[in-house]
């Protein structure tokens, strides 16, 4: 039987998405990278034979080597091995984050831009009060407010995001509720909820998925710096923020401390970034040629 092989146009038009995406060289980077330290994340109880909060002061400081491949920090912890089991507490919370700030920003800003008047003059006020402070410094007031440690530096980073995302589907809102379909389900008395369950909501989806895909990245960035300053994870939790807030101070003497969590900071946060942009040209319409 012969081989039917599509066009180039047919193959676009069949599968858009994947072409889009194989055509991006630098969002494969992103892929493998990530994709990289994902898997050392779940095969790293195999891989090292250390646990990552035992504490071995006859080792402690060790440079790297055959033993420690990363060293071992001040009391003796192998940092290979909480690099990776701290990559599962970065990116899970990062991602974490995101999805509950996506969630709640599209159904408040849906809400916002579809009823309108008072409700959304209500909303749209705290939006701008919360958008009037740097996300930093703002993370870090409501973090020193709530109490030092992971799950309040969470809830600091998610009231912080979730504006972005209420202007995002507000946005959407706005234009969705003058389009057709709506104006039809409206004629035939089809309540304002079910519409914004429906219509409003689904519709708007698409640019909050662009905008949470950039926002990872940094918001692990966010998680990192929050435990850098003591407002995050606590020892001894293996958090890469709070590792380089303690490493940095033996930078000049022991160097591998504060460098290896750096170095697995930055590619995650980047390689984030790249998978980010790749999505938003795939399904950003304005991205089309």
């Amino acid at each position: 039987m012969e081989q039917t092989i599509l066009p180039k146009s047919q193959t676009i038009k069949n599968n858009p998405f994947w072409y889009k995406l194989k055509q991006n060289k630098m969002t494969w980077v992103g892929i493998i990278i990530l994709g990289v330290i994902v898997l050392f994340s779940f095969l790293v109880p195999f891989i090292s034979p250390y646990n990552p909060d035992k504490i071995d002061l006859v080792n402690k400081f060790m440079p790297p080597s055959a033993d420690h491949w990363f060293g071992t920090d001040e009391v003796g912890r192998d940092i290979f091995t909480r690099i990776f089991y701290g990559a599962r507490l970065s990116l899970g919370v990062g991602l974490l984050v995101i999805a509950i700030a996506s969630l709640i920003g599209i159904v408040i800003g849906s809400i916002s831009g579809y009823i309108g008047g008072v409700v959304d003059t209500i909303i749209m006020r705290f939006v701008d009060m919360v958008l009037a402070f740097p996300s930093l410094i703002l993370a870090m007031a409501l973090a020193a407010v709530l109490g030092p440690n992971l799950q309040n530096a969470m809830i600091a980073i998610a009231i912080v995001k979730v504006p972005v995302y209420i202007r995002l589907a507000r946005a959407e809102a706005l234009g969705l509720k003058e389009k057709l379909f709506v104006k039809a389900a409206e004629t035939f008395g089809i309540g304002k909820g079910i519409i914004l369950i429906k219509h409003i909501i689904p519709n708007a989806i698409a640019p909050v998925i662009i905008q949470a895909t950039l926002d990872v990245g940094d918001t692990i960035l966010l998680i990192a710096t929050l435990g850098f300053l003591g407002l995050g994870a606590q020892p001894p939790t293996p958090e890469w923020g709070a590792m380089i807030s303690i490493g940095w101070t033996y930078l000049l003497t022991y160097w591998w401390y504060p460098v290896f969590p750096g170095v697995f900071l930055f590619l995650a946060a980047g390689a984030l970034n790249l998978i980010g942009d790749g999505i938003r040209d795939v399904l950003d319409p304005k991205s089309a040629r």
